[in-house]
This record gives structure tokens, sequence and C-alpha cells, in this order.
């Protein structure tokens, strides 16, 4: 499983979250405390919101730890609402395509968990992506389908609501291909101005979600980026949603995500 981090607030170094924390998202490349395996090292990727109307990207399928563009780009860019992801593989190739997070139009996303029976219901999923949206298709991962899904579902609507008629989707599918895996899904999704994260597993067994309020902003993690014990880590049920919008700042709405 994947190891991610996202930043919404007054504007920050990348590094400040990526590599600097005694157990950063670099350092969970490595070694994840929290992950069914240690190891994320198929890949990684930052995404950030500036002065342009889209964010930035840049993604690589190397080691996140063995990286010394990425220390660098992360020393050097400020910005007040990022994304960063270190990925390992649930069985489709190891490639930049492949790596979060994903990028469409404004929007931005990064998920943690699997489509079970991917490669059974993949065609399927993929036709329910109309051709606009399915040009953005630049990979072959389960998250990215979900993504487009999703987008193609909102049109100029509510993308959050979209998420979950996409999951439902995903489930629907499975169950028709009789596949017997699990979907589980921990995921952001932003948009420069307001973050979405979800945590959702058809079996009840999520990966895991924190968030943590800090000085002038709040950081949504798959694990604390720290040891500290003092509860400032606020662990995220199962079937939970977290909505983080200009108008709540640093406290989420938080509400049931179930499909």
């Amino acid at each position: 499983m994947c190891r991610w981090v996202v930043y919404r607030g007054r504007p920050v170094y990348l590094d400040t979250l990526v590599t600097e924390p005694s157990h950063s998202l670099v350092a969970q490349s490595l070694k994840a405390n929290e992950a069914k395996i240690e190891t994320n090292g198929d890949g990684f990727g930052v995404g950030w919101y500036g002065a342009r109307e889209e964010p930035g990207l840049f993604r690589e399928p190397f080691p996140a730890w063995n990286d010394d563009n990425l220390k660098s780009l992360c020393r050097q860019i400020v910005s007040l609402f990022f994304f960063a992801h270190v990925r390992s593989s649930t069985g489709t190739a190891v490639s930049r395509a492949n790596c979060h997070p994903f990028v469409v139009g404004r929007w931005m996303f990064m998920h943690n968990g699997q489509v079970g029976g991917y490669q059974q219901v993949r065609r399927k999923l993929e036709n329910a992506v109309p051709e606009q949206f399915y040009r953005h298709r630049s990979g072959t991962t389960d998250s990215e389908l979900l993504f487009l899904i999703a987008i193609a579902l909102a049109g100029e609507g509510d993308v959050a609501g979209a998420m979950r008629q996409a999951l439902r989707m995903a489930v629907e599918v499975m169950a028709e291909a009789g596949t017997s895996e699990p979907l589980r899904f921990t995921a952001a999704l932003g948009n420069g101005e307001t973050l979405h994260a979800f945590r959702y597993a058809s079996d009840g067994l999520a990966p895991s979600l924190y968030y943590k309020c800090t000085d002038g902003g709040v950081v949504v993690v798959s694990e604390p980026l720290d040891s500290d014990q003092s509860g400032s880590w606020v662990k995220v049920p199962q079937g939970a949603a977290l909505s983080f919008t200009p108008a709540t700042d640093c406290e989420p709405v938080i509400s049931e995500f179930a499909l």
C-alpha cells in the first residue's frame, strides 16, 4: 500500500512535510509503520498549487529515498496547498504515468488502496469514462480510473459526492465479476481551495488516515509524520469523509462515507 501527505494553509516549503520530519514521507517510503508493506519504492510524486491556474506536477518511477532532485525541489518550492505520494504498486506497472497524484484541470487526486480483482473489471470501468475525460488517462492504475469516473460523473457539480458514485459503480462491477477481493480506498481530492479526504473499505479494513491542525494550516496523512504522543494527530474513523473549505479553515466537516 502507498503512503501520502496533503497540506492546506499558509504557504510553506514542501520539505517541511516531505523530507524534514523524523517520520517524513520520504522516510515512510523506506519504512512505513502502518502499511501492509514497509517499503514504498515504486515511484513518487508531488503536486502543488501556485500562481497559475493548474497545479504543478513532478513524478518519477524511482524510490523517493534516493532521489536528490525531489529533495532539491522540496527545498525550493513554496505552496499553500500541495500533495505528495510514495507508491507501492498493487499490480500495475512501475512507470511515471502510474505515479500519483493525478490531475485534471484544477482537480488533483491521490489514493492508497485497491479495486479488488482490478484486471477482471478494468475494461468495464474504463468504458464508463466518456471520451472527453478518457483523454486524460495516461496510466493504467485503478486509482487514476476511479478519479476520472468521478470527474466525469460530477460535471460542474459535486466532485466529492461523485467519488461516492464512482466507488459504488466499482463495487457493483466487482460483484458482477465475482471477485472476492475488497475495495479499499483512502484518498485525497482537492482543487487548490477545498480539500476532501476519504476512508472506506468494502471489508471494513480501510488503510489508515489522520489529520492534524498546525500553525496556519492542516495536514492530512496516511500515518503520522512524527512520534508525537500528545494526541494532536486525529485518527479518521473508517467510513468517514473530511472536507476542509476556506470557511471551515482547519476544522473539517466530517460526514459518513458509505456506499
